[in-house]
């Protein structure tokens, strides 16, 4: 911020220091013009003496031309006179006549004179007015030069007052602009330092994270690693590389493409050869009327097995596209299919090679002929060039090919560097392959106009000419096609390549491709089973809440675990008691039955039936009901007894009553301690609880003073910035100050030579 506060002050000081130097040359201006207006004063000065004298001249000669006229005008009435009293004396008049003649010479002299001196009188003032008028013009010409030169100043020194305002208006609002900047930026400032802080401890935090995880990745390494496979180009091929969908896709699509190219090209070529054969079958001999030669017959024999070679190429690509899916790898190595399309096209380069002599030968024949004019000589000699280009691309194809099923078979056999030119290779000649098949049919068109213009010509001639044209056309197209789509996709073709596992980006031989696609098909069931469907788990609120009922609760693990111990020393200690009272009511039942015997022989035996019935009891509850049975029946059975047994009886029942009393007050006693207990131990833990979260507290309440006590250090420091800043903007705003008190004697300065530019237009208007 102070870096852009002294950016924008220097900017200031050099936008003052050139208005200062404009300020100046003004100045300069303004003294040169008041010299300029001095001088013309003086020439005005000189000027208005000159007028002045002419003026007084020109009165003069008027005042005097004035007095001649009069003088002319009394001496014309003195004429008048003279001539009236002429009339009247004669005598006196020719008396007087010789003194009249003089007169009036010296009259006409004198007349004469004034009519000279009147007239250069009217050419000085003439010239004069003449002048006056020149000089009148030329300073009217420099009076508006003047005051255009005035307007001129005067504009510039509006614009410069205007900029001048506009300057300081900016530069206040510049002011106040960095008033609010300087405020924002001690915010952002303080902003900054906590959040510095705040990232400086992450740093730290993720620093130690990070060295602990990779030194807790290095032991991993060092002790589960044996060795890095990535180093070894043989190791490494056989690592599955990241699965690219979208250019197994893209190239499942190509192939499907160039599948249906294929196809077109396989039904183009059936039907060339097929109507080729008709063609031979009856031209330039028919064979429904005469025996054809028997090259011609050889030939349409071998041109009869042409489906056995031409179709396997559509089941070949067929093959390679069904090959090509979504889930493998498909780069030059895995392409195992290719081979059998490269296999295919051999065979069909093998058929073309077989028919080619007896094509030539063929249409050597058919020049030899009787029917065949020069024209169609020509033709044919043409189509016999075309078709042994149409062999030689095929070889060419067919040799490119198979340089690319070699990285499947033989990878030895075409280095890696070399794929781009091959694909190349095949690009350039499908480009001849589809020149030649348009020469071709360009030649074969016009072999068939010619072929109609024979006499003998047959409508099925015509019929099959045009068969073998559309196939022609067929064919160009579809090989057309093949070879834009094969050029378009080019790039992506060489940049498929590259693909394959990380680090090598290459597969060294078709063995370790197989062995690749083999772990990727591993890997992908294995990615299928660690898709299933893992059981429903409790959501983490719950089980949040759970874990603090367990903490908290009576029940919890510990708790009941010692819970389950008393209870199982007591089960103990009762099953002792229980053995001990079994043999006590044994006992009681032997002393019982010997006093029953004893009471009563007649209910001895019902006695000891009972008893041995209830001899053997499953538990102790059991066996207490029996023996408060068995003493209560004897007591029925003897209720004819005498007072004292019943008393006795009454006195046992009461006791017997009182015991169970007594135990089950035991019993609740004893629930009751071990819920106590249980609780006491909660109480425990949760005390525990709570002063770990204590001690935590304390932690965080120290941090949190810590923390408090670095912020107010940093208060500190910035109250100290804010001070400085403070300081610096008042040495701005002074130096603000001082700038616009430059600025108004500036604008005084520029007032004054205003005021001193309007006078002097003004006295120059006047003048």
């Amino acid at each position: 911020a102070a870096a852009d506060l002294q950016g924008k002050y220097q900017k200031l000081a050099q936008e003052y220091s050139k208005l200062r130097a404009q300020n100046q040359v003004l100045k300069k201006g303004v003294v040169d013009e008041q010299a300029n207006s001095a001088s013309l004063k003086e020439q005005l000065k000189m000027k208005d003496q000159s007028l002045r004298k002419l003026q007084q001249e020109m009165d003069s000669l008027t005042f005097r031309n004035q007095q001649l006229a009069k003088r002319v005008e009394l001496l014309q009435d003195e004429l008048a006179l003279s001539e009236a009293r002429g009339k009247k004396n004669k005598k006196s008049v020719e008396s007087s006549s010789h003194l009249s003649q003089e007169q009036k010479s010296v009259f006409n002299e004198d007349l004469q004179k004034k009519i000279e001196e009147n007239e250069r009188l009217h050419i000085l003032f003439f010239e004069a007015d003449e002048q006056h008028k020149r000089l009148e013009a030329e300073l009217r010409s420099r009076l508006e030069v003047l005051e255009a030169d005035a307007a001129q100043h005067q504009a510039v020194v509006d614009s410069l007052t205007r900029k001048h305002t506009d300057t300081i208006e900016k530069l206040q609002n510049d002011k106040a602009k960095l008033e609010i900047k300087s405020q924002t930026l001690e915010r952002e400032a303080k902003d900054c330092r906590l959040r510095t802080e705040e990232c400086q401890q992450q740093l730290k935090n993720l620093q130690a994270a990070l060295g602990s995880r990779l030194e807790e990745s290095l032991c991993i390494i060092n002790e589960k690693v044996p060795f890095n496979d990535t180093r070894s180009n043989q190791y490494n091929a056989l690592n599955v590389p990241l699965h690219n969908r979208r250019n197994q896709l893209k190239l499942r699509d190509l192939a499907g493409q160039a599948l249906a190219f294929i196809q077109e090209l396989v039904t183009a070529l059936l039907n060339f050869h097929t109507y080729t054969e008709q063609k031979v079958q009856i031209f330039p001999i028919d064979s429904a009327t005469d025996t054809i030669s028997p090259l011609n017959q050889k030939f349409s024999q071998y041109l009869h097995e042409n489906a056995s070679y031409v179709r396997p190429l559509e089941e070949g690509m067929l093959h390679l596209f069904e090959s090509i899916t979504e889930d493998t790898v498909t780069v030059l190595e895995t392409t195992v299919k290719l081979k059998a399309f490269s296999e295919h096209l051999a065979s069909y380069l093998h058929f073309l090679r077989k028919i080619l002599p007896y094509q030539l030968k063929s249409l050597e024949e058919e020049c030899e002929s009787s029917l065949c004019t020069a024209a169609l000589r020509a033709k044919n000699m043409e189509l016999h060039r075309d078709m042994k280009r149409l062999t030689a691309v095929f070889e060419k194809l067919n040799t490119y090919i198979s340089l690319l099923v070699l990285p499947s078979t033989k990878p030895e056999g075409v280095l890696r560097t070399n794929y781009n030119l091959v694909f190349t290779n095949i690009a350039s000649s499908l480009h001849g392959f589809h020149d030649v098949l348009k020469d071709i049919s360009k030649h074969y068109s016009q072999k068939a106009t010619l072929e109609q213009d024979i006499p003998t010509a047959t409508q099925k001639l015509v019929t099959t000419n045009d068969c073998i044209l559309s196939s022609l056309v067929a064919l160009t197209n579809g090989v057309g096609k093949m070879t834009s789509f094969f050029s378009n996709n080019l790039d992506h073709f060489t940049a498929s390549l590259s693909y394959g596992p990380k680090g090598g980006r290459e597969f060294i031989s078709p063995l370790s491709a197989e062995c690749m696609l083999q772990y990727k098909k591993k890997a992908v069931a294995y990615m299928k089973s660690l898709k299933k469907p893992c059981a429903d788990s409790v959501p983490y609120e719950e089980a949040l809440a759970n874990r603090r009922v367990l903490l908290s609760s009576t029940e919890s693990r510990e708790g009941l675990a010692q819970q389950v111990q008393q209870s199982l020393e007591k089960i103990a200690k009762l099953e002792q008691e229980k053995e001990h009272w079994m043999l006590e009511a044994q006992l009681a039942k032997i002393k019982l039955e010997k006093e029953n015997q004893k009471l009563k022989n007649s209910l001895s035996g019902h006695l000891i039936e009972t008893i041995q019935e209830h001899s053997v009891l499953p538990n102790a509850a059991e066996t207490k009901k029996e023996t408060e049975k068995s003493l209560r029946d004897p007591i029925k059975s003897t209720s004819l007894a005498p007072d004292v047994e019943s008393r006795e009886d009454l006195i046992k029942n009461h006791y017997m009553a009182r015991i169970a009393e007594l135990t089950s007050h035991l019993q609740l006693a004893d629930s009751k301690s071990v819920h106590f207990h249980a609780e006491c131990r909660a109480l425990a833990k949760r005390l525990s609880l709570a002063e770990k979260s204590k001690e935590s507290l304390a932690e965080e309440l120290k941090l949190a003073s810590q923390n408090i006590s670095r912020l107010q250090a940093s208060k500190d420091e910035l109250m100290t910035t804010k001070r400085s800043y403070e300081d610096q903007l008042s040495m701005m705003s002074d130096h603000l100050c001082s700038m616009n008190e430059t600025l108004t004697k500036q604008r005084e300065e520029i007032d004054t030579l205003k005021m001193t530019s309007k006078g002097n237009s003004k006295k120059n208007k006047n003048r």
